[in-house]
């Protein structure tokens, strides 16, 4: 996938599914100023996403989403920005054709966190990215191997724990931003946490990007129409324009 490099780059996430009216909040996001999407494919058990995503899984799957559903709707809207899946490797690894379906749907990347280093062979060939996770724990030599094998841009979780807004930027970010980006040629975008303009701004000065999740969701959950989500992103983007 192509990410600009003459800016930050602006990478919200969104749940597919999780609303009736979702692919509306994704036009209004890439109206916002979002440089690519990751849209969450639902499933029963997201042991890494926080309180806010569950919700929004929970939400999606009790609508009726399907994946085939999902897909279908993002072929609707392709081709204006980036788009990259996420989801849980128990979806991946029981259809040989996931892949591919991704990417006949207007996929252009893919993120599976619970998929081990060691087991991610099979798909770096596939016609779509596939986006590595590093974190602060992750060793030197680890993170050698992800910065190489990475696809597309490289993923830094700035906490040990799940998805979910928070008050201030972890400290961890600055070091895990350090230690990636002199080990990878392509964008590193910091994600996990990040909620609120000035965090964008202050994650943006350290890395080439940042993924914002959580903070995204719990509007759409509460209500928010797609116009009040555009503006959210649209501060976001003013933010790190700005910083």
């Amino acid at each position: 996938m192509k990410l600009p490099s003459d800016h930050k780059i602006l990478m919200p996430y969104l749940t597919g599914g999780a609303v009736a009216d979702w692919t509306d909040h994704l036009r209004a996001l890439v109206d916002a100023g979002a440089d690519a999407i990751e849209i969450g494919l639902p499933f029963s058990d997201p042991t890494l996403d926080g309180a806010t995503i569950q919700e929004a899984t929970h939400a999606a799957l009790t609508r009726g989403a399907t994946l085939r559903g999902i897909l279908t709707r993002v072929s609707e809207v392709a081709g204006t920005v980036p788009l990259v899946a996420s989801t849980y490797a128990n979806l991946v690894v029981r259809d040989r054709a996931f892949c591919s379906n991704l990417r006949d749907a207007g996929f252009d990347g893919l993120i599976v966190p619970d998929l081990p280093l060691e087991e991610c062979a099979e798909f770096e060939n596939q016609d779509l990215d596939l986006v590595l996770l590093a974190s602060p724990a992750t060793t030197d030599e680890r993170l050698d191997e992800i910065a190489r094998r990475s696809r597309g841009f490289v993923y830094a979780v700035t906490v040990m724990g799940t998805t979910g807004e928070r008050e201030t930027l972890a400290a961890s970010a600055a070091d895990l931003a350090r230690r990636l980006t002199t080990r990878s040629d392509l964008p590193v975008l910091l994600g996990f946490g990040i909620s609120t303009p000035a965090q964008a701004a202050q994650a943006a000065q350290l890395a080439d990007g940042v993924v914002i999740g959580a903070a995204i969701m719990r509007r759409v959950l509460d209500g928010a129409a797609p116009a009040e989500l555009g503006a959210y992103l649209r501060s976001i983007r003013e933010a790190m324009d700005e910083g």
